[in-house]
């Protein structure tokens, strides 16, 4: 129950803790915290995707320490045994990379959940929205790390060689195979060698809502894996990734999601 509808937040409002994890690609010129601010879902909390992350690197942000991650939520106020349910307003489904980072320190991944469709789809319905600030008491929060949900740059060049896991890439075709110019500066076009390409916008509807289980179970059986359980997500910069480490959840319930952090950022790096 990775997702969530929104007829089911509508009737859990009070029985859940609600993050908007919105975040846009710097080209669109959008600030997540600037439009929470003027219309989120009531009592919903907002997620900086680009502050509560390791300000140590130049890297778009990766993942933080465990304790940094402690005093994130605590001053937002959740708890170990809160349920969760994250949304975003973007067109790259951020919340999902929300969803991973809450599951990569231990939160209870039967407790976190993402809003199918988002805000786009909540408003389009005409829900209930708001502009107030809720009232947050912190809390002591405790993080457990999974490290094995995580690839460095040094496995993935081990593996080009090894080949013990499949790299998948969310990117778009033309990024990946290298005829679009990337949109970040200092970073080369181009893939990593012997990764697979499957864009995320293949595995979303138009209204921002996942496909059918059996639509998503297609496009992963028509990829050339070699194992369906060593699967490692990679995009841009960490965040898209996400969006089909989700997906793949859904459709495989053995499947412990993993991605590469650093993604085409570090590896593309001039």
């Amino acid at each position: 129950m990775s997702l969530v509808s929104t007829e089911w937040l509508e009737k859990n409002l009070l029985n859940v803790k609600i993050i908007d994890g919105s975040w846009h690609m710097p080209a669109t010129k959008r600030n997540g915290g600037e439009e929470f601010n003027k219309d989120h879902i009531p009592n919903a909390i907002f997620f900086d995707i680009d502050e509560n992350c390791n300000k140590s690197t130049d890297l778009p942000h990766m993942l933080t320490d465990i304790g940094s991650w402690e005093k994130i939520l605590s001053s937002m106020g959740i708890s170990n045994e809160d349920e969760i349910v994250i949304y975003d307003n973007s067109d790259v489904l951020s919340a999902c990379r929300v969803w991973f980072n809450l599951i990569y320190f231990g939160h209870d991944k039967k407790k976190v959940h993402v809003l199918d469709g988002g805000f786009n789809k909540w408003k389009i319905e005409k829900r209930i929205t708001s502009s107030n600030n809720k009232i947050i008491q912190t809390t002591s929060y405790k993080a457990k790390e999974n490290s094995e949900m995580v690839k460095s740059k040094d496995q993935i060049d081990l593996n080009i060689i090894k080949k013990k896991f499949d790299l998948v890439d969310a990117r778009s075709k033309d990024r990946f195979i290298g005829t679009t110019p990337d949109p970040r500066k200092n970073v080369r076009s181009g893939s990593i060698p012997n990764s697979i390409c499957l864009p995320f916008k293949t595995l979303i509807n138009e209204d921002f809502t996942f496909k059918s289980k059996s639509e998503i179970s297609s496009h992963f059986n028509n990829l050339p894996l070699n194992d369906r359980i060593n699967v490692v997500f990679s995009c841009g910069s960490g965040i898209t990734a996400c969006v089909l480490a989700l997906a793949y959840s859904q459709v495989n319930n053995k499947y412990l999601p993993v991605i590469y952090d650093g993604s085409w950022a570090e590896y593309g790096k001039i």
